[in-house]
């Protein structure tokens, strides 16, 4: 009795990849549905609500919202920042920073979604007759062209998902932490430039002092050969030349030293003659700005807002860890030709396709799942703690530069004083000792401490000034932090 034969029928191979690709876009709707990373909320500032009664408050428009040109307003600190912003290898680096983390969220974001490819593949081989079942040689063919996704997750839990959330976040924090490099960078040059400012001037008083010095050597050499002066009042003579000179040397290798600097800061080497004009003019030659309130640092301070998107970063992650413990669900399928003959590959009734669907449970992973959780949470742990300490940093920093800026203006106050009663000193010393009433020594100490004043008066109005430069960078950098 012949066996009745069971004949399946084949569906239409259009119905069949309209199933498929409807299988496909109903699996897009539901995957990222779930997320297994905690609720994310910013830690409370761990900072008072208003600054030190010891940091007075600055007067002027808020350094959170200023463009750098309008604070440094010399032309030539101007240029050289521009210089910097446009050739500083440093800064270079951590631009080509920011694209690395770009591309890096560009490979994780590729993994939300199928990846489909063609694939074309050829074979033909021969079985030798000892192998074969039919007791003769065979030669085989085989053609296939397909196209189809390779191994697609379905993210019910959140992996996928939370993955990308970090890399975007990392993305974000590196953009983040450029421009806190760009704030960096503007004031380093800024306070490299005041201190080329300062040595300048500093060294104009002491060449200025040398050749009054040079002078009064030659006049009491003469008066020591001619028997009106004695070899005492001569050396104490050459005593105070050969202070000044030794103060001018100083001050020339300090100068070519931080010159050598601002090359670096702005990669490349820059025109800056000698200037020896006074400081005294420069009340504006680096704007005052206004502080506003430590909350603002929240949104002003470029390493701040780093530090929360790596917290950020931190908690995705810490989905992505809780996610591992679930099934896996991937996706393999291909829809495509296949024959024996090239000829035929496309020809009726040559279709093919299939579909692979593989649900993954871990059941035994030696711990592995649960240190990626701990090492996750630990990491969320030291990114609370860095961004808690990046506030408390900042709030430091605006703090200390408010105390600055008072404290030097109290004592530059102070030493514009003790210099016109020095000034005064040095003169009635020098009228005494022409009447005869003092000794030498005592126009020797009045010339040396005037010296010292008017270097020291150059040192303060410096900085004041770079007090001003710690306040605008500890403030975020102003419009720069956003737009450079």
């Amino acid at each position: 009795m012949a066996l009745k034969r069971h004949v399946i029928p084949r569906l239409p191979a259009t119905l069949a990849a309209t199933r498929y690709c409807a299988l496909v876009a109903f699996a897009l709707l539901i995957v990222g549905c779930v997320s297994m990373a905690p609720r994310y909320q910013a830690p409370p500032p761990p900072i008072a609500t208003e600054y030190p009664a010891d940091a007075p408050r600055t007067s002027g428009q808020p350094g959170g919202a200023l463009e750098w040109r309008s604070v440094f307003a010399d032309a030539e600190l101007q240029r050289i920042i521009e210089q910097a912003l446009e050739n500083s290898r440093d800064l270079r680096v951590s631009f080509l920073r920011v694209l690395e983390a770009r591309a890096l969220r560009g490979i994780q974001r590729a993994d939300r979604v199928p990846n489909v490819a063609i694939n074309a593949a050829g074979d033909r081989g021969r079985m030798p007759a000892d192998l074969s079942v039919l007791g003769r040689s065979t030669v085989s063919s085989a053609y296939q062209v397909t196209a189809g996704v390779a191994t697609w997750e379905l993210d019910f839990w959140g992996r996928v998902r939370n993955l990308d959330l970090a890399a975007i976040e990392d993305y974000l924090a590196a953009d983040a932490a450029r421009r806190a490099f760009t704030v960096s960078l503007v004031a380093q040059v800024a306070n490299a430039w005041l201190l080329q400012r300062e040595l300048d001037r500093r060294l104009a008083i002491a060449n200025s002092t040398i050749r009054s010095r040079e002078e009064s050597f030659r006049i009491f050499k003469r008066r020591f050969e001619v028997g009106a002066s004695t070899q005492l009042e001569l050396m104490q003579v050459e005593t105070l030349l050969t202070q000044a000179q030794s103060l001018a040397v100083q001050l020339e290798q300090a100068r070519a030293t931080n010159r050598h600097a601002i090359d670096l800061l702005v990669g490349a080497p820059i025109d800056l003659p000698p200037r020896t004009d006074t400081f005294e003019g420069d009340a504006e030659l680096v704007r005052a700005v206004s502080a506003g309130l430590p909350s603002d640092l929240l949104v002003q301070r470029p390493d701040i807002i780093a530090a929360e998107h790596q917290l950020r970063a931190a908690h995705a992650n810490i989905g992505a860890a809780r996610a591992a413990f679930f099934p896996r669900v991937t996706l393999t399928g291909d829809l495509g030709v296949a024959s024996a003959q090239f000829d035929g590959l496309f020809e009726s009734g040559s279709r093919s396709w299939a579909f692979t669907p593989v649900i993954s449970l871990p059941i035994f992973t030696g711990g592995r799942l649960r240190s990626n959780l701990d090492l996750a949470e630990v990491r969320r742990d030291v990114a609370v703690a860095n961004y808690e300490l990046t506030i408390q940093a900042a709030f430091r920093d605006v703090a200390d530069a408010l105390s600055a800026h008072h404290w030097l203006g109290e004592q530059l106050r102070i030493q514009r004083n003790a210099l016109r009663a020095l000034t005064e000193r040095s003169r009635l010393a020098q009228l005494r000792y022409d009447s005869g009433a003092a000794s030498y020594l005592e126009v020797l100490d009045a010339q040396r401490d005037l010296l010292n004043a008017e270097q020291a008066l150059v040192q303060l109005q410096s900085a004041l000034q770079s007090s001003r430069v710690a306040l605008f960078a500890a403030l975020g950098g102003g419009a720069l932090g956003a737009g450079e």
